[in-house]
Protein backbone atom coordinates (compact mmCIF):
# COMPACT_ATOMS: atom_id res chain seq x y z
CA UNK A 1 0.00 0.00 0.00
CA UNK A 2 2.15 3.03 -1.67
CA UNK A 3 1.39 6.13 0.76
CA UNK A 4 1.46 8.02 -2.56
CA UNK A 5 -1.80 6.08 -3.81
CA UNK A 6 -3.68 7.51 -1.04
CA UNK A 7 -3.08 11.47 -1.14
CA UNK A 8 -6.86 11.15 -2.60
CA UNK A 9 -8.57 10.12 0.68
CA UNK A 10 -9.40 12.02 3.17
CA UNK A 11 -9.05 11.79 6.72
CA UNK A 12 -12.49 10.24 7.62
CA UNK A 13 -11.82 7.66 4.44
CA UNK A 14 -8.65 6.55 5.69
CA UNK A 15 -9.82 6.41 9.42
CA UNK A 16 -13.15 4.41 7.68
CA UNK A 17 -10.78 1.93 6.45
CA UNK A 18 -8.60 1.84 9.81
CA UNK A 19 -11.79 0.52 11.48
CA UNK A 20 -12.87 -1.61 8.91
CA UNK A 21 -9.74 -3.73 8.53
CA UNK A 22 -7.79 -2.55 11.55
CA UNK A 23 -4.53 -2.31 9.71
CA UNK A 24 -2.03 0.34 11.09
CA UNK A 25 -0.84 1.28 7.58
CA UNK A 26 -3.92 3.18 7.00
CA UNK A 27 -3.08 4.78 10.29
CA UNK A 28 0.18 5.42 9.12
CA UNK A 29 -0.38 7.04 5.86
CA UNK A 30 -3.16 9.66 8.26
CA UNK A 31 -0.27 10.67 11.08
CA UNK A 32 2.43 10.83 8.01
CA UNK A 33 0.09 14.23 7.06
CA UNK A 34 0.05 15.47 10.72
CA UNK A 35 3.87 14.73 11.44
CA UNK A 36 5.14 18.77 10.72
CA UNK A 37 1.88 19.87 12.88
CA UNK A 38 2.34 17.43 15.88
CA UNK A 39 6.19 18.62 15.68
CA UNK A 40 5.55 22.40 15.63
CA UNK A 41 3.16 22.17 18.31
CA UNK A 42 5.52 19.71 20.50
CA UNK A 43 8.05 22.46 19.56
CA UNK A 44 6.12 25.46 20.94
CA UNK A 45 5.12 23.49 24.42
CA UNK A 46 8.64 21.99 24.98
CA UNK A 47 10.92 23.97 23.37
CA UNK A 48 13.25 21.19 22.91
CA UNK A 49 14.06 19.71 19.24
CA UNK A 50 14.82 16.07 21.08
CA UNK A 51 11.87 16.50 23.66
CA UNK A 52 9.74 17.38 20.83
CA UNK A 53 10.91 14.12 18.58
CA UNK A 54 10.33 11.61 21.57
CA UNK A 55 6.98 13.73 22.18
CA UNK A 56 6.00 13.28 18.93
CA UNK A 57 6.53 9.50 18.77
CA UNK A 58 4.64 9.46 22.14
CA UNK A 59 2.05 10.68 20.62
CA UNK A 60 1.35 8.51 17.58
CA UNK A 61 1.73 5.47 19.84
CA UNK A 62 -1.09 6.84 22.16
CA UNK A 63 -3.26 7.09 18.51
CA UNK A 64 -2.50 3.63 17.63
CA UNK A 65 -3.91 2.69 21.01
CA UNK A 66 -6.77 5.31 21.51
CA UNK A 67 -7.66 4.59 18.12
CA UNK A 68 -8.50 0.77 18.59
CA UNK A 69 -10.97 1.24 21.20
CA UNK A 70 -12.41 5.14 20.53
CA UNK A 71 -14.57 6.14 17.41
CA UNK A 72 -13.23 9.42 16.33
CA UNK A 73 -14.83 11.83 13.96
CA UNK A 74 -12.77 14.95 13.69
CA UNK A 75 -9.52 13.48 13.45
CA UNK A 76 -7.21 16.71 13.21
CA UNK A 77 -8.84 18.36 15.82
CA UNK A 78 -8.57 15.37 18.12
CA UNK A 79 -4.82 14.63 17.21
CA UNK A 80 -4.27 18.64 18.23
CA UNK A 81 -5.83 17.81 21.61
CA UNK A 82 -4.07 14.59 22.19
CA UNK A 83 -0.46 16.08 21.39
CA UNK A 84 -1.25 19.32 23.12
CA UNK A 85 -2.59 17.12 26.27
CA UNK A 86 0.46 14.96 26.06
CA UNK A 87 2.29 18.10 26.23
CA UNK A 88 0.56 19.78 28.82
CA UNK A 89 1.48 16.83 30.99
CA UNK A 90 5.27 16.59 30.36
CA UNK A 91 5.13 20.51 31.03
CA UNK A 92 3.64 19.66 34.59
CA UNK A 93 5.54 16.82 35.72
CA UNK A 94 8.68 18.99 34.68
CA UNK A 95 6.64 21.52 36.97
CA UNK A 96 5.43 19.49 39.64
CA UNK A 97 9.31 18.45 40.46
CA UNK A 98 10.85 22.03 40.39
CA UNK A 99 7.50 23.11 42.35
CA UNK A 100 8.01 20.49 45.11
CA UNK A 101 12.02 21.50 45.22
CA UNK A 102 11.43 24.96 45.56
CA UNK A 103 8.35 24.85 47.90
CA UNK A 104 10.57 23.74 50.69
CA UNK A 105 12.64 27.32 50.23
CA UNK A 106 10.04 29.69 49.63
CA UNK A 107 7.15 30.55 51.11
CA UNK A 108 4.25 30.88 49.31
CA UNK A 109 4.27 33.92 46.68
CA UNK A 110 1.60 35.06 43.76
CA UNK A 111 3.69 32.68 41.45
CA UNK A 112 1.86 29.63 43.83
CA UNK A 113 -0.73 30.93 43.49
CA UNK A 114 -0.78 31.58 39.28
CA UNK A 115 0.41 28.08 38.39
CA UNK A 116 -2.95 26.72 41.03
CA UNK A 117 -5.09 28.86 38.89
CA UNK A 118 -3.32 27.16 35.63
CA UNK A 119 -3.70 23.70 37.08
CA UNK A 120 -6.94 24.25 37.80
CA UNK A 121 -7.80 25.80 34.23
CA UNK A 122 -6.05 22.84 32.87
CA UNK A 123 -8.15 19.93 34.94
CA UNK A 124 -11.20 22.27 33.59
CA UNK A 125 -9.95 22.11 29.74
CA UNK A 126 -9.08 18.03 30.39
CA UNK A 127 -12.93 17.61 32.44
CA UNK A 128 -14.65 19.24 28.66
CA UNK A 129 -12.53 17.74 26.04
CA UNK A 130 -14.27 14.41 28.17
CA UNK A 131 -17.64 15.60 28.97
CA UNK A 132 -18.01 16.74 25.08
CA UNK A 133 -17.73 13.37 24.28
CA UNK A 134 -20.81 12.53 26.09
CA UNK A 135 -22.76 14.82 24.52
CA UNK A 136 -25.31 14.17 21.54
CA UNK A 137 -23.78 13.54 18.09
CA UNK A 138 -25.40 17.22 17.30
CA UNK A 139 -23.75 19.38 19.97
CA UNK A 140 -20.83 17.24 19.91
CA UNK A 141 -20.43 17.83 16.11
CA UNK A 142 -21.11 22.09 16.25
CA UNK A 143 -19.52 22.53 19.59
CA UNK A 144 -16.44 21.17 18.39
CA UNK A 145 -16.42 22.78 14.69
CA UNK A 146 -17.34 25.92 16.76
CA UNK A 147 -14.98 25.61 19.55
CA UNK A 148 -12.19 23.70 18.77
CA UNK A 149 -11.32 24.41 14.91
CA UNK A 150 -13.04 28.03 15.18
CA UNK A 151 -15.37 27.54 11.90
CA UNK A 152 -18.28 30.27 12.02
CA UNK A 153 -21.79 29.37 12.06
CA UNK A 154 -22.31 29.75 8.30
CA UNK A 155 -18.83 27.08 7.77
CA UNK A 156 -20.43 25.02 10.58
CA UNK A 157 -24.02 25.10 8.34
CA UNK A 158 -22.34 24.20 5.48
CA UNK A 159 -19.90 21.72 7.07
CA UNK A 160 -23.01 19.55 8.40
CA UNK A 161 -26.35 20.33 6.74
CA UNK A 162 -27.80 22.02 9.61
CA UNK A 163 -29.81 25.22 9.68
CA UNK A 164 -28.27 28.23 10.98
CA UNK A 165 -30.61 28.05 14.03
CA UNK A 166 -30.31 24.14 14.57
CA UNK A 167 -26.03 25.18 14.73
CA UNK A 168 -26.82 27.75 17.11
CA UNK A 169 -29.32 25.56 18.75
CA UNK A 170 -27.14 22.52 19.30
CA UNK A 171 -24.25 25.15 20.69
CA UNK A 172 -26.34 26.79 23.33
CA UNK A 173 -27.59 23.29 23.86
CA UNK A 174 -24.04 21.87 24.33
CA UNK A 175 -22.55 24.67 25.90
CA UNK A 176 -25.54 24.39 29.07
CA UNK A 177 -25.03 20.62 29.15
CA UNK A 178 -21.19 21.09 29.19
CA UNK A 179 -21.75 23.54 32.35
CA UNK A 180 -23.97 21.33 34.11
CA UNK A 181 -22.22 18.64 33.63
CA UNK A 182 -18.92 20.88 35.17
CA UNK A 183 -21.03 22.20 37.75
CA UNK A 184 -22.23 18.78 39.28
CA UNK A 185 -18.14 17.56 38.93
CA UNK A 186 -17.49 20.76 41.22
CA UNK A 187 -20.34 20.59 43.87
CA UNK A 188 -20.04 16.20 43.72
CA UNK A 189 -16.24 15.76 42.95
CA UNK A 190 -17.39 12.91 40.80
Amino acid sequence: MATEKHLDKSDQELLEHFYRDKNNEWLGILLSRYTLLLFGLCMKYLKNENDAKDAVQQVYIKVIHELTKYKVTYFKSWLYMVCKNHCLIELRGRKKSHYEINDNLLAADANDLNMQLLLQKEQTLNLLEKYITTLNEEQKQCITLFYLQKKSYLEITTATGYTLMQVKSHIQNGKRNLKIMLEKHLKHGA
